[in-house]
């Protein structure tokens, strides 16, 4: 198993116990604490799903930032239509998912950051071209 597949088996068990724990709580303390008791479990998975947003950011802008370095210590290779092409259309590939991620995360606030990731990062290769 990957270290991203143990991670979700990982989450996964804890939500389940969360959920678990809650709806005990929910049977003793009985129906008129069902909203706390909800709200509480909700601010959980929400609190989880940023964790595993940020972990699943940090790894990618260390990617990008090994990728930069090692692009920096290869012989200077001018970049052809087709890379700066392809990186174009990987960017708008990759807008979908972390639009959708940083809209349910962080509301427009985190769309706005995605995307201005999104130009930043544009802005930066067509500037080193």
């Amino acid at each position: 198993m990957t270290g991203m597949d143990a991670r979700g088996t990982e989450l996964k068990t804890e939500l389940k116990k969360e959920l678990d724990a809650s709806l005990q709580a929910r049977r003793e303390l009985g129906e008129e604490y069902e909203s706390a008791l909800v709200d509480s479990f909700l601010e959980k998975v929400d609190r989880r799903i940023d964790e595993a947003v940020e972990r699943r950011v940090r790894r990618q802008l260390a990617e990008q930032q090994t990728a930069t370095v090692r692009q920096s210590r290869s012989p200077g290779t001018a970049n052809s239509w087709g890379e700066r092409f392809g990186f174009g259309i990987t960017s708008l590939v990759l807008a979908l998912p972390l639009s959708g991620i940083g809209g349910s995360v962080g509301g427009l606030p985190g769309l706005i950051v995605v995307w201005l990731g999104i130009v930043g990062i544009n802005v930066a290769q067509a500037v080193r071209d």
